[in-house]
């Protein structure tokens, strides 16, 4: 694998671009109609199989499933992002008909990010809700035991928050299962690239969970850091279900670190960051795009967040004077969605791409058709993606995001917000 940095991105982006929502008229061709973001779709004729032949799809109603953290710890940063996706679907219904004239039903399922009840919430969509297909589920734990499930049912499991790197890369043996955000991976090795061309000769310390996101992070960290210029000097693991992680941290700071690399969820990010400053360690902080959202000013403060870096794809929320956000605000409070943030920002970004694959889909409306529409979108762009990050999908590679720049948080009078700097970073398989 290698990496490039191209480009510095400065502009926004302020074009309104077109999707296509379709009327069901038998035989006849209908002219594409604008929403608030994205690409053309091809126009589409309504000849779609018939509707009691295809589960979750009926003469009025295209159902959807998500399993999904809707509670605990993790649901409290996380149950803002199906909730933000239903929104943009009830904006379609309200404003479109729907998708392929049809209204748009979207089922959540907790599965607390945990195996057992990931699969259990998978069966709940699929065999009790007979859903057309899973749409922005979220959880790592919980996919890795579903998704074997998802696909033998065959069941479109696209657009799925979670950035294990097998669930993109096995295109062959899960045809079914398309994430949208970039893998860990991929995350990692920007992180260490970053680290490598612009602190040389510091000593690096991870803290990564036991698990997958923690493995894959880790790895790609290893990839992004060149050996000639910095030494990852400990590697310091903890489990899901622990208390705390004040011995992991204690064993950083005495490495002799003084850049920290926390491969981990919120909450732990903010546990690890208010330990060090405890132990009066205060290194360069690197986190992941799990925490690349203002809820981390909840979990930690935001004087001791000052400097630290991340990664994104898309524009924020406090980017409140551009129109696709300042829309995005509009769509949340009409819709009932969350109060904005980066991450609803994220989840309207899923219920665009779910609203341009099914309207290629309108002729066609299957699970197969589904997943042919999916695999087709090319560089496909909306307002809230930042200039230059487009999303693509083929039958051989199924990560849709693997671009994007680093974000750093910053305090300005006396509040503490996200700032996009530096470099496109690219990731080149």
């Amino acid at each position: 694998m290698r990496m490039a940095s191209v480009g510095m991105t400065l502009l926004v982006g302020m074009c309104l671009a077109l999707l296509v929502a379709l009327a069901v008229a038998c035989g006849e061709e209908e002219e594409a109609i604008p929403t608030p973001a994205g690409t053309p779709a091809a126009t589409v004729t309504a000849t779609a199989t018939p509707a009691a032949e295809v589960p979750g799809i009926t003469d009025t109603e295209i159902v959807l499933g998500a399993h999904l953290i809707l509670g605990g710890p993790m649901g409290a940063a996380f149950r803002m992002i199906p909730d933000a996706t239903e929104a943009y679907f009830k904006y379609i219904n309200d404003t479109q008909g729907g998708v392929c004239g049809r209204k748009i039903v979207y089922k959540m399922e907790d599965n607390n990010n945990d195996a057992a009840q990931g699969l259990e919430a998978a069966r709940k969509l699929i065999e009790r809700d007979q859903v057309f297909a899973l749409v922005g589920s979220l959880g790592d734990d919980s996919e890795a035991a579903a998704w074997d499930y998802i696909n033998e049912k065959g069941v479109p499991d696209i657009f799925f928050s979670g950035g294990v790197h097998r669930f993109a890369t096995d295109p062959e043996g899960h045809p079914w299962t398309i994430p949208l955000i970039p893998s860990y991976t991929v995350e990692g090795t920007f992180i260490g690239e970053y680290i490598s061309e612009n602190l040389p000769g510091e000593k690096v310390a991870a803290l990564y969970e036991n698990g997958p996101q923690g493995w894959d992070e880790l790895e790609g960290l290893k990839l992004g850091l060149d050996p000639d210029k910095n030494e990852l000097v400990t590697e310091q693991s903890f489990e899901l279900t622990a208390m705390s992680i004040r011995s992991q941290v204690a064993n950083m700071k005495n490495s002799g670190a003084t850049v920290a690399v926390y491969l981990c969820g919120p909450g732990w990010v903010g546990q690890g960051i208010q330990e060090a400053d405890r132990l009066g360690w205060h290194p360069d902080i690197f986190m992941s795009y799990t925490s690349a959202d203002d809820i981390m000013f909840q979990f930690v403060s935001p004087k001791l967040l000052e400097g630290a870096i991340t990664f994104q794809a898309f524009k924020l929320a406090t980017m409140r004077e551009d129109p696709a956000v300042a829309r995005h605000y509009d769509i949340m409070r009409e819709y009932g969605g969350p109060a904005p943030s980066n991450f609803t920002i994220y989840a309207q970004l899923v219920g665009e791409l779910a609203v341009e694959a099914l309207s290629r889909t309108c002729d066609n409306l299957t699970r197969e058709g589904l997943m042919d529409a999916v695999e087709s979108i090319q560089d496909w762009h909306t307002d809230l993606l930042l200039d230059e990050v487009n999303v693509s999908f083929s039958d051989t590679d199924h990560i849709g995001l693997q671009t994007g720049r680093m974000l750093r948080v910053i305090i300005e009078d006396g509040k503490a917000r996200f700032e996009y700097f530096g470099p496109l970073y690219v990731f080149e398989d």
